[in-house]
């Protein structure tokens, strides 16, 4: 199954009674291995958790640490990007040059890379000497 393809058959299984906008994404790790990930809404917003943010759980959860290809889909008329918050935690497990893929359910794909998603990204070289 194609990562976009698992982040598709993911997002049917969201939690979204408020917004009804439902997200699937996955995450390829190093290994290899296939991670998804849906959103989660909370009447105590913002308390939900992003689809991204699943995702990159699940691979930690199960000892994996490096992405190397994200997809995202979401039904709606152009590909949807993730939040500035999961951008961030993308770029914490990911090199500049991964390949995030943004999908529409009706077949709409762009892609861009991490790098571009969050361009100066605060990483652990700002960490350094603090």
């Amino acid at each position: 199954m194609s990562l976009i393809e698992t982040a598709r058959k993911v997002r049917e299984n969201a939690y979204a009674p408020y917004s009804h906008f439902k997200v699937g994404a996955a995450v390829k790790a190093a290994s290899g291995a296939v991670y998804g990930g849906c959103n989660v809404e909370n009447v105590a917003y913002p308390e939900g958790t992003c689809a991204e943010a699943g995702a990159i759980a699940a691979m930690i959860a199960a000892g994996d640490t490096r992405i190397t290809e994200v997809a995202v889909i979401a039904d709606c008329p152009k590909p949807v990007s993730p939040c500035g918050g999961c951008r961030q935690k993308i770029a914490e497990f990911a090199d500049g040059d991964v390949v995030v893929t943004l999908a529409t359910t009706s077949g709409v794909i762009q892609t861009t890379t991490v790098a571009a998603l969050l361009p100066d990204g605060f990483d652990q070289d700002h960490m350094r000497d603090a």
